[in-house]
């Protein structure tokens, strides 16, 4: 996590987790850490997770927003893993709300240039803005780049830049929300007639662990 101003890193937090099973070989080859590393340098989880939630939501209760890449993704793992240990969730360190402001440059740029081609991932809007990610899926580098990506877009849409935090964070809501009912039919027009897209954002609703 990094705290950015302008553009610039101002501070820096960082959790390594040691997830008490085995990591992937395949996971292990996208971020480099290793069952070794994890195992010698991580915290318990459950720590890290009850940590990283309440720095978050610290943020939030003081209006600062969170920028997230592809936000309902990584929000959702983070309360799957609160539910998982027995912690207080996002919405209950917040009084019962939703986190907010999140921004989300992948849910903004896919809205303000839907019909782009090509990929969306971060690399690959990183390269269409002209932003530096100097070792992707390193969390820090990608956390910053991230920030520097959702200026970018501001920069080049005028109308993205206009609107403050809380108006852009209710903008993200619909605009998810739209780009999910628009693929989910997009799926059942090409054949899959039960295809569900959720549209939820920033934050998903989990599926009840009892079913």
């Amino acid at each position: 996590m990094i705290e950015v101003r302008d553009g610039e890193p101002r501070g820096r937090r960082e959790w390594l987790a040691d997830p008490g099973v085995p990591i992937p070989e395949d996971a292990v080859a996208v971020h480099g850490i290793s069952n070794e590393r994890a195992t010698a340098e991580g915290r318990p989880a459950d720590q890290v997770a009850d940590a990283l939630a309440d720095v978050l939501t610290s943020y939030w209760k003081t209006g600062v927003p969170v920028v997230a890449y592809n936000a309902a993704f990584d929000l959702t793992l983070l309360s799957a893993e609160l539910r998982r240990y027995g912690l207080p969730s996002l919405r209950d360190r917040l009084g019962g709300v939703d986190p907010a402001p999140v921004i989300d440059p992948y849910t903004i740029d896919r809205w303000v240039d839907r019909y782009r081609r090509g990929k969306r991932n971060l690399e690959a809007v990183c390269a269409e803005y002209g932003v530096v990610l100097d070792s992707a899926h390193d969390a820090l580098a990608d956390a910053l780049a991230a920030a520097r990506l959702a200026r970018a877009i501001a920069d080049r849409h005028p109308k993205i830049a206009s609107l403050g935090p809380a108006a852009l964070h209710h903008r993200q809501i619909e605009w998810y929300a739209q780009w999910a009912a628009d693929f989910q039919s997009f799926l059942r027009k090409k054949g899959d007639a039960t295809a569900l897209v959720d549209g939820a954002w920033p934050l998903r609703e989990l599926a009840d662990e009892r079913v």
